[in-house]
């Protein structure tokens, strides 16, 4: 019997395992992409929604911090008014 060369199906096994190995690691970074980029959507998403909510706290802070409503609060829960005309006094410095 004749022995055959077991070089050639040495190198075939280590080609066989390195290309089942490439392909495992493009199923598996192609997986982790698709995680990721679902990931984004979700923070692109959350990022609309935080500057909706920032706009409508900014028109509800304007609302809330009038001249208007401050003024109309002080005269009627605090009982305050506008001093007299001679009582103003303006430093100048």
């Amino acid at each position: 019997m004749k022995r055959s060369d077991p070089l050639p199906l040495m190198m075939m096994m280590v080609l066989l395992v390195g290309i089942i190995s490439s392909s495992l690691l493009v199923v598996y970074y192609k997986h982790v992409s698709r995680q990721l980029f679902s990931d984004l959507q979700n923070v692109h998403k959350l990022r609309h929604e935080l500057h909706i909510e920032w706009t409508q706290l900014l028109l509800e802070q304007g609302a809330w911090g009038s001249d208007a409503r401050v003024e109309k609060i002080a005269r009627n829960k605090l009982s305050m008014h506008l001093p007299s005309p001679d009582k103003i006094i303006v430093s100048r410095e």
